[in-house]
């Protein structure tokens, strides 16, 4: 388990996470962690954060003596100053993620009420006014912005700081919030948008996925085999950038009474096959807490005998069509219509309130529907149509997303695309 990882090699993997995620460069960003003692591990100065390794992170024991190879980094200041006045906090992010640095040079804030997930995660985001990088000035403003309560502080003309009780629940604070601040810009970028009111983001609140539970006796040559199937799509999922560390379902079915479906409140990339839970006839397997949208698949596999795998993923490109009024044109290339066809949306709640409405929006001419302000639903005969879906629905909403600094869309059409119809009509229902 993360948590059981020394802090050097906490400190390494997200770093690793962080740089490779695209959300800072070779010598951006800066991460610490609060020891028992009142000790501080933390990232060093000018050095490769692509290539970090645990000999590289830097010791400021209580007395101020500095352990290390290296110097510490530059920002020490001010991870000192947040520490000093949270003692709630155990660790500290710092990173120049380029979507949330537009949002620090334009001087807004991500909005986090365009998804559930961030909401909760991330809290209302605080502001830090700019001074200069690794001076005191800097530690107290950040420092003064947390102490205010904030978990998240938007550092004016320079990036993000957050914070968290762990190492890794800081990081999941730093990329949800990029991820909202992403899929923000394209989605006002289609035109208006919107947003989740205090009731509605109540619904995610819900505790109907504590089904109850049954032991189970054994496990099939087949349940094995989607074990490996689906942590391996979430793990790629969360390579593509299709899943973040904190959203994201995957489900598939094992036989006509039962499935297996990802927990809840669980890192992504992390996943193990022992991991995933085992719904049978309405039941959970025992000591397991299934995804919050368990009901949903559900009601999909009982209605669909033909689908054997359900995805849900907030992938920042299709996330924008969930957010914004606008809808999602698949008459682009072949490809997109052949594999997504015309894509619904349906209001946000539906999924908790009716999910038997959503399972009968499904069908072979609809396999894929987005959940405004949620995600897009990917279903197929087997794990990799679904995820091929789901990576086809990213694609082709980037590729709309982009056109417009180009130019103006030209659909398929009409007599195009009843041409497809006729030639792809054993993939299409």
């Amino acid at each position: 388990m993360f948590d059981l990882l020394s802090p050097r090699q906490q400190l390494v993997q997200i770093m690793s996470r962080i740089y490779y995620g695209g959300m800072t460069t070779l010598s951006g960003g800066n991460l610490s962690i609060r020891d028992d003692d009142g000790g501080i591990w933390i990232t060093p100065s000018a050095v490769d954060k692509g290539k970090l390794t645990p000999a590289d992170i830097m010791y400021i024991a209580p007395d101020g003596l500095v352990s290390g190879l290296h110097l510490p980094s530059s920002e020490l200041p001010f991870h000192r100053a947040i520490y000093a006045k949270r003692p709630d906090v155990r660790a500290i992010v710092h990173a120049h993620a380029p979507a949330l640095v537009s949002f620090s040079i334009v001087r807004k804030i991500p909005d986090t009420s365009v998804i559930p997930q961030a909401q909760r995660l991330c809290g209302r985001v605080g502001y830090a006014p700019y001074a200069l990088p690794g001076s005191e000035a800097l530690g107290e403003s950040i420092a003064n912005a947390f102490e205010s309560g904030f978990d998240v502080v938007l550092l004016e003309n320079h990036g993000v700081a957050t914070a968290g009780a762990s190492l890794l629940e800081a990081f999941q604070r730093l990329e949800t919030l990029d991820f909202c601040a992403r899929t923000q810009m394209y989605a006002q970028g289609l035109g208006e948008t919107t947003t989740l009111s205090d009731d509605q983001l109540t619904l995610f609140d819900h505790r109907d996925h504590i089904l109850p539970e049954f032991t189970a006796t054994g496990h099939t040559s087949r349940e094995r085999e989607l074990r490996d199937a689906l942590v391996d799509i979430v793990r790629r999922a969360c390579q593509r950038q299709l899943m973040i560390s904190t959203q994201g379902v995957a489900s598939a079915r094992v036989d006509e009474h039962s499935f297996l479906i990802t927990p809840t409140d669980y890192d992504r990339p992390s996943l193990t096959n022992d991991g995933l839970v085992m719904i049978c006839d309405g039941k959970r397997e025992a000591g397991k807490i299934p995804s919050r949208s368990v009901k949903l698949h559900e009601a999909i596999y009982r209605r669909h005998p033909h689908i054997n795998c359900v995805l849900t993923a907030q992938a920042p490109y299709i996330t924008a069509y969930a957010i914004a009024v606008q809808s999602i044109d698949t008459k682009t290339i072949p490809e997109s219509y052949i594999m997504l066809m015309d894509v619904p949306k349906v209001p946000y709640g539906s999924q908790y309130s009716a999910p038997e409405a959503i399972a009968d929006l499904i069908s072979t001419r609809a396999p894929v529907i987005l959940l405004q302000n949620d995600c897009v639903l990917t279903t197929g005969g087997s794990v990799l149509q679904a995820f091929d879906r789901l990576e086809v629905a990213e694609f082709t909403a980037r590729s709309l997303i982009e056109t417009a600094s180009i130019g103006k869309l030209a659909a398929i059409g009409a007599a195009e695309i009843d041409d497809l119809k006729r030639a792809f009509a054993h993939l299409m229902g």
